[in-house]
């Protein structure tokens, strides 16, 4: 219905262009299969996802070699999955050690987290060209892109690895610290009665104890490193990935496309969810929770 309302004023007006009088049907009927729509019908969009994806090969051969079809769904949801993982991997080692040294450091725990909150305060839309230009720019960089050591699309990748560990690496901070300090005062009296020291409190029970909060955390990260690499695509100038796919409909017009780009990352965003609860319930069930 949304689809209908929203694109009935173009076919109107064409209507009334070229003199032709429309019955309801007729317009109800153009505005569901419009070539540029406002809002493209949910069959258009499917359409769109199964002739990008099974309806293209992935891979294609040209000037005698076996290369990505940018023309595949698939082919850009690789480019873009590749350093979400890679970000994700970074932010949440920092923010598992971070969390550590909160949890363990008066000092830190007064300086390092207000930081953290601050920093997600400022527009990822503002702070990823700055760090596109300057990392970009880097003597290294350029200097293996020169070499032939990496390619331009390698390149991008630190950049784009960069913002997304930059929005994933918070959720992991939250909820490890909120895991760590979860035990009863009572459970970390117990340890003192057994003399056990810092370390053997950390790895017998506050790391356990927040294993379920960091499965918690983790799955929130993951999808915030999704959303970081799509936007980082967006200033890079990448040729390939679910943000450039979204920036060529746009200068375009191209609507359908746009909207089937993002009903793919929601697909991508929701299969590393899945792996992960899967992982949970695997190593949960390995320190004998109860299902």
């Amino acid at each position: 219905m949304a689809a209908i309302g929203m694109n009935r004023a173009w076919t109107l007006d064409q209507a009334q262009r070229t003199g032709v009088a429309l019955s309801q049907a007729e317009v109800i009927a153009d505005t569901m299969s419009q070539e540029r729509p406002v809002l493209p019908a949910p069959h258009q969009v499917a359409a769109e996802i199964w002739n990008t994806t099974i309806g293209e090969p992935i891979m294609r051969e040209r000037r005698g070699q076996m290369q990505g079809n940018p023309r595949n769904l698939i082919f850009h949801a690789y480019h873009t999955l590749w350093p979400t993982i890679l970000g994700f991997a970074i932010g949440g080692f920092l923010g598992v050690l971070l969390a550590v040294g909160i949890v363990h450091s008066r000092a830190m725990d007064m300086s390092v987290m207000p930081w953290a909150i601050a920093s997600q305060t400022i527009p990822i839309l503002a702070i990823a060209p700055i760090i596109v230009v300057v990392v970009s720019n880097l003597p290294a960089l350029n200097a293996a892109v020169d070499q032939g050591w990496i390619s331009d699309d390698t390149k991008l990748l630190v950049p784009k690895a960069l913002i997304s560990s930059y929005l994933s690496f918070f959720p992991v901070v939250v909820g490890m610290v909120a895991g760590l300090r979860s035990p009863q005062a009572s459970d970390l009296d117990l340890m003192r009665t057994y003399s056990a020291s810092r370390s053997q409190t950390f790895w017998k029970l506050r790391l356990p104890a927040a294993v379920p909060f960091l499965f918690t955390s983790l799955k929130v990260s993951i999808a915030a490193a999704l959303v970081g690499t799509i936007v980082a695509e967006l200033p890079t100038g990448a040729r390939f990935g679910l943000g450039a796919r979204l920036l060529t409909g746009s200068y375009y017009g191209q609507t359908i496309q746009i909207w089937s780009a993002l009903f793919m990352a929601a697909i991508c965003a929701a299969a590393l969810v899945m792996i992960l609860g899967a992982l949970e319930r695997v190593v949960l069930k390995r320190m004998g929770a109860r299902a």
